[in-house]
């Protein structure tokens, strides 16, 4: 998927987040959904090829997606979505659903997010934003070596000024 679009719908869902369930998302939030997609996916896949994983965020049956309908922070706010979305809230069917529902997947992805109690990395701290990424996704087979081009393109695709010092960056 071109990420410009993926960003569009990520965009909105966010906008429906803030008033399903009172999470709000600012470009820090933004940038690090859509690098994260980049990373997990390259903004293509929403399931993994040869693996268990859903969404363009990639998430797990007994990893993410348990965790997130389980965390004090997200349980009750994932529930909210779900009947919003009309989806059932257990794990087996946000699991393969978030591989079709792109609002859901999103929604589970920031919501991962917020189960973080540390602030969101500063727009621009691409190093902050890696080891957050690393924190909570906790990927099997990290790549660091696609981050850069990841974060940047998702600075790029949210409309973050390229001229600001990312910190970090080589």
């Amino acid at each position: 998927m071109d990420p410009k679009i993926l960003y569009y719908d990520v965009m909105r869902t966010m906008a429906s987040l803030e008033g399903w369930a009172g999470v709000k998302s600012d470009d820090r939030a933004l940038v690090l959904l859509m690098a994260i997609a980049g990373q997990e996916s390259a903004w293509a896949a929403r399931k993994q090829v040869g693996g268990p994983a859903r969404s363009y965020w990639q998430f797990e049956k007994g990893g993410g997606v348990a965790g997130v309908l389980s965390h004090a922070a997200s349980k009750a706010r994932i529930a909210a979505v779900c009947a919003q979305i009309d989806i059932p809230c257990d794990t087996a069917t946000v699991y393969e659903a978030m591989a079709w529902n792109d609002t859901l997947a999103a929604c589970m992805a920031r919501l991962l997010l917020l189960t973080d109690p540390r602030p969101l990395p500063a727009l621009g701290d691409q190093e902050a934003a890696w080891r957050y990424y690393l924190d909570n996704w906790r990927p099997g087979m990290p790549h660091p070596q696609t981050w850069p081009a990841r974060y940047a393109k998702a600075m790029e695709v949210v409309g973050v000024d390229p001229k600001v010092p990312m910190k970090g960056a080589a």
